[in-house]
């Protein structure tokens, strides 16, 4: 792929990849962080085409559906199962980082993604999406991406690295930290905490989760790799 660009959902899944090309000393990919949802990730995927992508990514962390699957797994899509339709991931592409994430030994796998735009939070949620869809993992972005690469006419990629398992449910003071910008939202959770402080003990083990995500994006974010672009 000449240029592709990255969508995140989080501003923390893009901060993995600046902070990459900042110690190397080299030009970020092209990258917007889009806020959580399939018609934000739609219309930043197709902010980077108007910006010369060729091709689209969608990078970030995600939720297991699949049981079989533990934090920091990444998961190479193969298909995006979402109400809008489903969308195919370039086989080509995805051949490519297979063969890199295989090299690196990291822990990864492939299978289909579910794409909603709501919050998959709660494990029975979590249970019912994976009977209904055989999805392995869950996001709220890479279903836009897909719209937006099929419109186009262009290649894009899902690599997602989870961070909940599926037997877990997310914390109350987790489904509100993010704002609609992808930011973290602390006060906001501070306060859920105070409300709710029974849920400290899940979201240490969520932040401890979710780090093994990070550890295993950061490593598939090196520059050296040249897997998501950069000038």
């Amino acid at each position: 792929m000449n240029r592709p660009g990255v969508v995140t959902g989080l501003a923390f899944e893009a901060k993995v990849i600046e902070k990459a090309y900042a110690r190397a000393k080299r030009p970020a990919p092209l990258l917007v962080c889009s806020g959580p949802g399939g018609a934000r990730a739609r219309a930043a995927a197709e902010k980077l085409l108007t910006q010369g992508a060729t091709g689209l990514i969608s990078f970030g962390i995600c939720a297991g559906l699949d049981p079989g699957l533990r934090p920091g797994t990444l998961l190479l899509a193969d298909r995006v199962i979402a109400e809008t339709g489903n969308y195919e991931p370039d086989p080509a592409w995805r051949t490519r980082f297979a063969g890199a994430l295989t090299e690196m030994h990291l822990p990864w796998a492939e299978g289909a993604v579910a794409g909603r735009d709501e919050l998959v939070a709660k494990a029975e949620e979590k249970s019912a999406l994976f009977r209904d869809t055989a999805a392995r993992a869950v996001d709220m972005e890479s279903h836009g991406v897909g719209q937006a690469a099929e419109a186009a006419g262009v290649p894009f990629l899902v690599l997602r690295a989870l961070a909940d398992p599926a037997e877990r449910s997310l914390p109350r003071a987790a489904l509100k930290a993010t704002g609609p910008d992808g930011r973290l939202r602390l006060l906001s959770t501070i306060m859920t905490m105070y409300l709710t402080p029974w849920d400290g003990p899940k979201l240490v083990r969520l932040a401890f989760d979710t780090r093994l995500a990070l550890d295993s994006l950061e490593k598939v974010a090196d520059p050296e790799r040249g897997l998501l672009g950069g000038d």
